[in-house]
């Protein structure tokens, strides 16, 4: 990213070659850096790369993991996590500031003094780690603007005892250089068990915390030792729940470390933190239990305690008949739960979704209570993506041709990719297009050969569905319908059928059964259609492995079918669907998240849209009218690509393997409910589809005519234009002014 935003590429690429050295080779040398999972962490670096094109000056915290999520291994077609070294040859473009590090907490309990009347509040018998900032510059386009990315390393305050060592006690002698190197270890440590809950809260609250506590240190250093205008100077925003422990460790912050009295930090720490909320589904709210965390994080939880009393009490008074209910909804500390999405709302000025869609329904379901009550916070600010990052590096030839038609300014103004329509028409447009889009084909094919040693056309429709494995995500459905018109094919080798490539790249958490499963019958589905010579090739099924951000530059440029087929009401907005629109892919999908806004912004005409509204899901999902054995029964098809989950077509040497899927599906086990995301439901309509897909893709001139209107389209979807909302909206943050 920096090398494009100092517009020095070609520069950079000279003195590389003096030293004997290839740009392209260094690249593809360096690892991803492993600090994000999924589209929310890729969102971050696009925010900053928009704010510091835009000339906003800002700070993106977050944790120096050694090993990132994982790296994911491909074996017999499961999955398996190998850690991401990615730091093992150091970091050149880090610096670290050991000046600037800070002492966290945990632990312990909290003793009362009365200090001349006044009550403090002192943290006693905790062990703390040192948390030690390595800041990265994040370099505008163009503009001489340099914005940070801090990411926080975690370091023992007391490295080895070699009292306790003396006595034998070994595990005691490094007890605090394993919990600070634990902390840094990992991203998202598998939470299915109290330990793993642990580490998570004690990552989060790592890296706030030390965060917080330098961004107040900072303020307070440039305004003559005086906190009280903090908010005038400083935003938080909490991106998910994550990070939503910053509202009591800003408040203990203030009034430990800074002496304010509670109503003048609420006061301030209201006025600076924002939240934006990144999911619909209310169980993936981040919650913690009460006992973990009141002993995790003692003087912590009394502030969070004290928040929510009076804040309990507020709702006594609104709703004097109807408390009880209001409280078991918005209460922060419920049922032995810490509820952090509630924290953030009631602690900040300002709850944004990430698509319109999402927005209404954050207002409507999810938190319709809150909205009630504070509908001034609500707003929304659409998801989008950094164009010089997904387009003028990822897609270097269609840049160029797309420059050499409307001229440069798309690349800081993505409104301006508009000019582009104007072509759309034209035949030797439609040509170029197609050729460049061949030539992103050829590597991708490429790719697949070495790492999948699979063979694809590139006369082949290239089909995509590349995100984080989830239920609600339905790769699922999209594998099943790929079993679907196999059969179709075996049943009628002569079938009218143009060649499909199915690519999928996605990675399940750890400790995500289902999703994993998913990813075996992805490979076992792969290997038995690949090697079926009967089907001449007409579709091959690829399950890219690792992916991250240094392949996706590679799958999305020859993308043709874009797959984002969530169930209505579930995605919050997606990222990918922007992605492969701004490469001039078509999206096949539902309207769910962003796909409502980019079918408004290109026209229904240029995209394939299929099944149930948001409306249609949700009102089903609160009547629990819908029998999915109904559809089992009455269409063949279908049973006939369930029966194969059991059957042992896939999996004749463990024909049960996959009937966890088929369960989960028909609610056999009746421990659940059945076909939770209405893949069957929706699965027809996904068909047909398809279909449309496929006979629009015959007509060459109509696909490159409805691709770059797909790309004229997509200026809305920029980060810029997010940001710029941001800033004016919820941050009122002025612009870097550079000296000439």
């Amino acid at each position: 990213n920096n090398i494009i935003n100092l517009t020095s590429t070609d520069g950079i690429r000279e003195a590389i070659k003096e030293l004997g050295l290839d740009l392209n080779a260094l690249e593809n040398a360096e690892p991803d850096w492993a600090l994000g999972n999924g589209g929310l962490g890729r969102l971050a670096a696009c925010f900053l790369d928009s704010l510091a094109t835009l000339g906003y000056w800002a700070c993106g915290c977050g944790i120096r993991y050694k090993y990132g999520f994982f790296k994911q291994k491909i074996e017999n077609g499961y999955q398996k996590e190998v850690p991401d070294d990615w730091l093992k040859d150091g970091n050149p473009f880090e610096i670290r500031r050991a000046e600037l590090s800070k002492e966290v907490k945990f632990g312990g309990w909290v003793e009362t003094v009365n200090d001349n009347g006044a009550l403090r509040f002192i943290q006693k018998g905790y062990q703390s780690v040192i948390a030690i900032p390595y800041d990265t510059p994040v370099v505008g386009y163009g503009n001489h603007v340099v914005d940070t990315l801090r990411v926080w390393d975690a370091q023992a305050r007391d490295t080895f005892r070699l009292d306790e060592f003396d006595k034998g006690n070994y595990e005691k002698a490094v007890e605090s250089e394993n919990m600070a190197r634990n902390i840094v270890e990992v991203l998202y440590p598998n939470d299915n068990h109290y330990a793993g809950k642990e580490l998570r809260l004690r990552q989060q609250y790592f890296f706030i915390s030390a965060s917080i506590q330098t961004a107040v240190k900072d303020y307070v250093d440039r305004h003559n030792g005086d906190v009280h205008k903090l908010y005038e100077k400083v935003a938080f925003q909490l991106n998910d729940t994550h990070p939503t422990v910053t509202v009591a460790e800003l408040m203990r912050v203030l009034m430990d470390d800074y002496g304010l009295c509670w109503d003048e930090a609420w006061d301030i720490t209201k006025r600076t933190c924002a939240y934006t909320n990144h999911t619909i589904m209310a169980e993936a709210l981040e919650k913690w239990p009460i006992d973990l965390f009141s002993k995790l994080l003692p003087r912590i939880y009394q502030i969070v305690d004290e928040i929510n009393r009076r804040f309990c009490a507020e709702l006594c008074q609104k709703y004097p008949d109807n408390a009880d209910y209001k409280i078991s909804k918005m209460a922060i500390l419920y049922d032995g739960q810490v509820r952090m999405a509630n924290l953030a709302i009631v602690g900040g000025h300002a709850v944004n979704g990430v698509a319109k869609l999402h927005t209404e329904i954050l207002k409507k379901e999810t938190l319709k209570d809150f909205y009630e009550l504070y509908p001034e916070k609500f707003s929304n600010k659409t998801n989008g993506i950094t164009q010089r990052r997904w387009l003028l590096h990822a897609n270097p030839e269609y840049a160029e041709w797309i420059t050499s038609l409307i001229g440069d300014g798309w690349i800081t103004d993505l409104d301006k990719i508009k000019k582009l329509a104007a072509f759309a028409e034209d035949a030797k447009a439609q040509t170029r297009f197609m050729e460049i889009k061949r030539h992103n084909k050829e590597r991708l094919a490429a790719y697949i050969k070495e790492h999948n040693h699979v063979e694809v056309s590139t006369d082949a429709i290239f089909d995509v569905m590349v995100k984080r494995l989830h239920e609600y995500k339905r790769q699922l459905m999209n594998i099943l319908h790929i079993m679907y018109v196999y059969n179709q094919l075996k049943d009628h080798p002569d079938m009218d059928f143009h060649p499909h490539v199915y690519i999928f790249g996605a990675k399940a958490a750890a400790g995500y059964r289902t999703a994993k499963l998913t990813i075996k019958l992805i490979n076992n589905v792969a290997e038995v259609i690949n090697n079926d010579e009967s089907i001449h090739g007409k579709i091959k099924v690829v399950f890219i492995e690792d992916y991250k951000v240094s392949n996706a530059e590679i799958i999305i440029p020859a993308a043709d079918i874009s797959e984002q087929i969530s169930t209505a009401s579930k995605e919050a907005s997606g990222t990918s669907n922007m992605k492969l629109m701004l490469n001039g892919a078509l999206t096949l999908g539902t309207m769910d998240g962003a796909n409502v806004e980019i079918v408004k912004e290109v026209g229904a005409e240029y995209a394939f849209i299929f099944g149930m509204s948001s409306d249609e899901v949700i009102k089903l999902e609160h009547d629990r009218s819908y029998d999915p054995m109904t559809i089992f029964n009455s269409d063949p098809g279908i049973r006939r690509v369930l029966m194969q989950l059991v059957n042992g077509f896939y999996s004749p040497e463990d024909p049960e393997l996959f009937r966890p899927l088929y369960d989960a599906l028909l609610n056999l086990n009746e421990s659940d409910v059945a076909d939770r995301y209405f893949i069957l439901k929706d699965f027809a309509a996904y068909d047909d589809a398809q279909r449309r897909a496929v006979e629009h893709y015959k007509d060459k001139s109509w696909w490159a005519r409805a691709a770059i209107l797909n790309t004229a389209h997509v200026g809305k979807f920029s980060s810029d234009r997010t940001i710029e909302e941001y800033a004016k909206e919820i941050w009122d943050l002025e612009k870097i002014k550079i000296k000439p």
